[in-house]
């Protein structure tokens, strides 16, 4: 019998159709369905193997077995079938071996080799690194960083481009050498350089486009204009960055690239120079950039943005320990309005006027509605989005949607102390403890002399049980700063421990500073809780209420801090005046 003939009998060429047949179908499903479940590359590659090493297998089975009635038969009539399938399964073997073993990625453990970086990076995404000082002045460094920072407003604007917000850029020199890896820190595909020198009213700014994946200069341009003119060049500088990254402009966003913010230039430094100070927080800047923001409006009493600027930075105060909340967040309150009048688009203004709804009318509903537009009008805003989850979210108990949220501002501000700390904090919120102790001790690596990192490390650790080691790190906070909430962490923290004479002292201390400024009730009703008094605390959270601390108490249904009055008459009381039931749709990590 021909060999041909024999191979039919067999079936062999029967089996071997139907088998590539049924090996391209599985390996179709495998391809569609691996991705879907986030299956490593390597597993699919694995599978395609396995599969064309099976053919000739099935081949070898199909010569050597017959499928009868009583069942499957060794096909005695095929001489040396034994050992051609001895051959196969060794020839099975010796190249799965060759596969798992021999190949230099298996050798070094790389089995999945994760995405590269640069995969991973948008193509329309920048990064406004700050611009250099040319001018004989050093003063007029706030004019430079104030260019810099208008041309990242304008860009921030466009909702097709992925922008990074100025604070994790401020730790960069202009024209660095090592760009791709600045780059890679921040997450961009492309960095703006800049350089700006001003001689009375005259004014050259000097700008590139660099891709810093591939190190190509995309555009690049030279201005020589007066410093009237000043809105014209950053108009132009964000649109032609638009136009070079293929970004898709709306008609919204075309205005706001072209829109002239004052006719008045006086206005315009004074701005500038109160967003240089803003930008600097902590009480004292603050004070100065509400002294420029006000100054800017007497000059021009019609530039929206300075009474947007304005809002933010009084709003700011009371977190800073600068003054009350009744005396700063009615003057913010007007201010956002004002902006608004004015221009109804200003997202700065609406995340204002959310964190006065927020924080000191206890109006969630209307502050998700500031927020949500504002983020809708800004998508790139980091500070929007940073307000909108730390404050309105946690207040509500969508902690999940609050962290996801802080994400996004993370992408927009990766190396923000605060967002970082923050971030923490939310997951604090979650009662995911070891996770808010890894994200915090990530800004301690970063900035071992942040304060507020402590705090919030310090919290995240007394509430999963370390006490002691709370402790330790509420000393650290204490001998940075000055801030109250500091020693009040700490005064509870040696309640709970049973360390009451020292939990006392700082009860007293912070009673009698209290007399001399604005410090948190809250404070004090923590320490007063870690010494087990419910009542007296319950006292100083209730006149907290009554000073519209916001700041502390919108989150009065989420935090841990507060767990042990819950259920309390007084305290669900109080909780109902600050944060309704109605509006309280706590997601499955915001539950107490």
């Amino acid at each position: 019998m021909s060999l041909i003939a024999e191979l039919k009998r067999r079936k062999v060429f029967k089996v071997g159709a139907a088998y590539l047949v049924v090996a391209w179908l599985v390996v179709q499903a495998a391809s569609i369905g691996f991705p879907a479940f986030d299956a490593p590359p390597w597993i699919l590659r694995v599978f395609i193997l396995v599969a064309l090493l099976g053919f000739p297998v099935a081949l070898v089975m199909a010569w050597s077995f017959d499928l009868t009635a009583e069942g499957i038969r060794v096909d005695t009539s095929a001489q040396g079938s034994k050992r051609m399938l001895a051959i196969a399964a060794a020839l099975v073997l010796l190249a799965l071996g060759w596969y798992f073993v021999g190949q230099p990625a298996f050798r070094r453990g790389d089995v999945a080799p994760a995405p590269t970086a640069a995969a991973q990076i948008p193509q329309k995404s920048i990064a406004v690194l700050p611009f250099e000082n040319l001018s004989h002045d050093p003063d007029n460094a706030y004019f430079a960083q104030g260019i810099q920072d208008e041309i990242l407003t304008r860009l921030a604007k466009i909702g097709d481009l992925k922008v990074i917000s100025r604070t994790s850029t401020e730790k960069y020199k202009s024209a660095p050498d090592n760009l791709r890896q600045i780059a890679a820190q921040l997450g961009v595909a492309n960095i703006l350089e800049g350089s700006v020198q001003r001689a009375n009213d005259k004014v050259r700014v000097n700008v590139q486009l660099i891709n810093a994946l591939t190190d190509a200069h995309l555009w690049a341009d030279i201005y020589d204009r007066n410093l009237t003119d000043i809105f014209a060049v950053e108009s132009d500088v964000a649109t032609s960055i638009a136009g070079t990254l293929q970004a898709k402009l709306t008609g919204s966003e075309q205005r706001a690239l072209s829109t002239r913010p004052t006719d008045n230039a006086e206005a315009y430094q004074l701005y500038l120079r109160g967003r240089f100070f803003w930008n600097k927080r902590g009480e004292g800047n603050l004070l100065k950039s509400i002294e420029y923001f006000n100054q800017a409006i007497a000059r021009d009493p019609n530039y929206a943005l300075a009474f947007a600027a304005l809002a933010q930075a009084q709003l700011l105060l009371p977190g800073y320990g600068g003054g009350a909340p009744a005396q700063w967040f009615p003057l913010a309150d007007a201010a956002a309005r004002k902006a608004l009048a004015l221009d109804e688009t200003s997202s700065d203004a609406h995340a204002a006027l959310g964190m006065v709804k927020q924080l000191y009318d206890f109006d969630s509903p209307g502050a998700i509605a500031e927020f949500e537009r504002a983020i809708a009008l800004n998508p790139n805003d980091g500070t929007a989005h940073h307000w909108f989850a730390n404050h309105a979210l946690a207040a509500t108990g969508q902690i999940e949607r609050e962290i996801a949220e802080m994400k996004r501002a993370l992408e927009l501000d990766p190396l923000s102390l605060i967002l970082n700390t923050n971030t923490g904090q939310a997951y604090i919120y979650a009662r995911r403890y070891v996770d808010a102790v890894v994200q915090v001790r990530k800004v301690v690596e970063m900035d071992d002399s942040f304060y507020f990192a402590y705090l919030m490390l310090g919290q995240a650790l007394e509430l999963d049980g370390h006490v002691a080691e709370a402790i330790a790190q509420y000393q650290k906070a204490v001998s940075l700063s000055d801030d109250p909430f500091g020693k009040a962490l700490l005064g509870r923290a040696y309640g709970v421990a049973g360390r009451a004479d020292e939990a006392r002292s700082i009860l007293e201390s912070l009673r009698q500073e209290r007399k001399q400024r604005f410090v948190e009730a809250y404070g004090l009703a923590l320490v007063t809780l870690g010494l087990g008094d419910r009542n007296g605390a319950l006292d100083l959270l209730e006149q907290g209420y009554r000073e519209r601390d916001g700041f502390s108490l919108a989150v009065v249904r989420v935090d841990p801090m507060l767990a042990a009055l819950h259920g309390d008459p007084r305290f669900e009381a109080l909780a109902e005046k600050i944060m309704p039931a109605r509006y309280f749709s706590p997601d499955k990590a915001g539950n107490p």
